[in-house]
């Protein structure tokens, strides 16, 4: 039973962590749109981008904690867990690198267009498309 309640609460994690990868960047494409004149527009989703960024960065943590005792405590195993964790080690380095984006548009220091924050807002799709994959069929593509 208790293995259930492990599972459960590793999937609401990453449903909540997952809200958050998709709509962080979301956010971004908007800055990135938003008129140099329109200076509360900006603050607004600034202030937006950094309580999303500072709320989902704990649930990350929290999934792969979960994860991890579930891993370590139940001995699942695989090839296909060796590539899940490498595409959950991408999700994690995308989740700070949202970090260090939204501290260049804090800073004023935007180096990409919105154009190209709506093509980085595709990628946790395809990551968790997947780890998806990999968790239901127990095996590489």
């Amino acid at each position: 039973m208790f293995l259930f309640v492990l599972k459960a609460l590793h999937i609401f994690f990453v449903v909540s962590w997952f809200a958050g990868l998709f709509y962080l960047p979301r956010i971004f494409v908007n800055l990135a749109m938003v008129a140099q004149e329109s200076e509360a527009e900006r603050a607004r989703l600034l202030l937006m981008a950094e309580k999303l960024y500072r709320f989902m960065t704990p649930l990350g943590a929290l999934a792969l904690g979960l994860g991890l005792w579930l891993w370590l405590g139940y001995g699942f195993g695989g090839v296909w867990l060796h590539i899940k964790l490498l595409l959950v080690l991408l999700l994690v380095a995308y989740n700070f690198y949202c970090g260090l984006l939204l501290r260049r548009f804090q800073r004023g220091e935007n180096q990409h267009t919105h154009f190209w924050y709506r093509v980085f807002n595709e990628a946790p799709t395809f990551i968790l498309l997947a780890i998806i994959l990999l968790v239901v069929l127990k095996r590489p593509f």
